[in-house]
C-alpha cells in the first residue's frame, strides 16, 4: 500500500498519538487538582472530604502512591486495619522508599496478626524521622520481639526509643520490662553455667544492694574475693558498700580505703575509685586530698557527675563561684534529676547575683527531692529503698 493510502494511515496514527497525549495530560491535570483539594481538606481537618478527592485520584490512576498512602492513613485512624493495609500495600508497591507508609502497614499487620508485620516494622523503624510514629512503630516491634522471647532485639529497639523520648511512660515501662527480663535471663544462665563462681557471688551481692541489705552484700563480696582475689570490679563495689554501712565511722573508712588501694594495685585507677577516695578524704575533712581525687576522676571521665558536683561544692567553699557554676551546670545537664547538683548550683548562682537562675535551680531541687520521696513510697511497696538515699539502708550505687 502506497501513495495517498499510506499518508492517510500515518496521519491517523499521529492523530491517535496526539489524542492519547492530550488524554494523559488531562488525567495528570485532574490528579493534580484532586490532590491539591485533598491537601486543603486535610489542612482544614476534614479527612472525609479529603478521602473523596483521593478516591477521585485513584479513579484516574489506581496505583498513585500519594493517594493510596493518604487513604491508608485516613482509614488507619478509623481503625479499619484490613482496608488500611490494602491501600498502604498498594502505595508501597508503587514506591518502596515510603518509610512512614511501611511503618503504618507494619502496625496494621501486627494488629491483624499477620507474620509480615515483623519484616515491615524492622525495615521501616531505622528510617523513620517523625518522633511520634517512630515511638509507636518501635513499641509494636519491641513487643513483637518480646513475645518471641527475642530479648536482645527488643532491648536494641528500646535503647533507641529511650534515647528518642526519655519521658514517655509507655517506653519507660516497656524498657524496664525488657531489661529486667534480660537481666533475669542472664542471671539464670550464670547460675546454671557457674553457680559456685566468684561472679555468681558478686551478682548476689549486687542484688542484695538493691534490696538495701548492705551487710549481706558485703558478706557475698568477701566470698567472691575468697574464690578469686583478683576479680575485677569487686573491691571497689565492696569499698562503696562498707562506706554506706557506716557514714561516720573511721574504721569503716579505713577498711574501704584498704580495699580501694588493693583495687588500684590489681586493676589500676579509675574515675570510680578516685571518687571513692575523694569521699573518704572529704569525710576526714581533708579537703585538699578530696579536691585532688575528684579532679583526677573528672580528668578520667569528663562526664562524671559525682566528681563535678563534689568539685563544684569544694570550689564554692574557696569562693571560686564562676568555676563552681561551670562544673555544676555541666552536672545538671548530664544528670537533670540530680537534686544535689541543682541545689548547689542554686547557692552558687545566688553568690553570683544570678537571682532568676538561682530561684529556678532551687525550685527544681525541691521538686526532684519531693519526687524522690514519692518514689521512696513506691520502692517500699516493692521491698526496696530508692537509689541514692543516704543512710545504712541506702542503695549505694551512685
Amino acid at each position: 500500500m502506497g501513495g495517498p493510502f499510506r499518508s492517510l494511515a500515518l496521519a491517523l496514527f499521529v492523530s491517535a498519538l496526539g489524542a492519547n497525549a492530550q488524554s494523559a495530560a488531562t488525567a495528570a491535570a485532574g490528579i493534580r487538582d484532586h490532590l491539591q483539594k485533598a491537601a486543603a481538606y486535610l489542612k482544614a481537618n476534614d479527612p472525609n472530604s479529603a478521602a473523596k478527592e483521593f478516591q477521585s485520584v485513584l479513579a484516574l490512576d489506581p496505583r498513585n502512591s500519594e493517594a493510596n498512602a493518604n487513604l491508608g492513613v485516613i482509614v488507619f485512624f478509623q481503625r479499619d486495619y484490613k482496608e488500611a493495609a490494602r491501600y498502604l500495600r498498594t502505595a508501597l508497591a508503587a514506591d518502596a522508599s515510603l518509610a512512614k507508609t511501611q511503618a503504618l502497614l507494619g502496625i496494621c499487620e501486627r494488629r491483624l496478626g499477620q507474620p509480615s508485620a515483623e519484616t515491615d516494622l524492622a525495615k521501616a523503624f531505622p528510617r523513620l524521622r517523625e518522633r511520634k510514629l517512630k515511638a509507636e512503630a518501635g513499641l509494636e516491634l519491641a513487643n513483637l520481639y518480646y513475645e518471641q522471647s527475642n530479648l536482645d532485639e527488643a532491648a536494641a529497639v528500646m535503647r533507641t526509643l529511650v534515647a528518642l523520648d526519655p519521658d514517655n511512660v509507655e517506653i519507660l515501662y516497656m524498657a524496664q520490662r525488657v531489661y529486667s527480663d534480660l537481666a533475669d535471663d542472664t542471671l539464670n544462665k550464670l547460675a546454671i553455667v557457674a553457680p559456685g563462681s566468684a561472679r555468681m557471688q558478686q551478682v548476689v551481692a549486687e542484688r542484695l544492694i538493691n534490696q538495701a541489705n548492705l551487710k549481706g552484700a558485703i558478706e557475698h563480696y568477701r566470698k567472691a574475693l575468697e574464690i578469686d582475689p583478683h576479680l575485677p570490679g569487686v573491691r571497689s563495689e565492696l569499698a562503696e558498700a562498707i562506706l554506706a554501712t557506716a557514714p561516720a565511722d573511721a574504721q569503716a573508712e579505713s577498711e574501704a580505703e584498704e580495699e580501694l588501694k588493693a583495687a588500684v594495685q590489681s586493676e589500676g585507677a579509675s574515675a570510680r575509685t578516685e571518687c571513692l577516695f575523694g569521699r573518704i578524704a572529704y569525710r576526714r575533712d581533708d579537703l585538699n586530698s578530696a579536691f585532688a581525687h575528684y579532679s583526677r576522676a573528672l580528668e578520667m571521665d569528663p562526664g562524671n557527675t559525682e566528681a563535678a558536683v563534689a568539685l563544684g561544692g569544694l570550689l564554692a567553699g574557696k569562693e571560686k563561684y564562676q568555676e563552681a557554676a561551670k562544673l555544676l551546670r555541666m552536672a545538671v545537664e548530664a544528670d537533670p534529676l540530680n537534686d544535689e547538683a541543682h541545689y548547689r548550683l542554686s547557692r552558687v548562682c545566688r553568690k553570683l547575683q544570678l537571682k532568676e537562675e538561682s530561684e529556678k535551680e532551687y525550685r527544681l531541687s525541691l521538686e526532684i527531692k519531693q519526687a524522690r520521696e514519692r518514689m521512696g513510697e513506691l520502692y517500699w511497696q516493692m521491698n526496696r529503698k530508692p537509689p541514692g538515699e543516704k543512710g545504712e539502708n541506702a542503695d549505694v550505687k551512685r
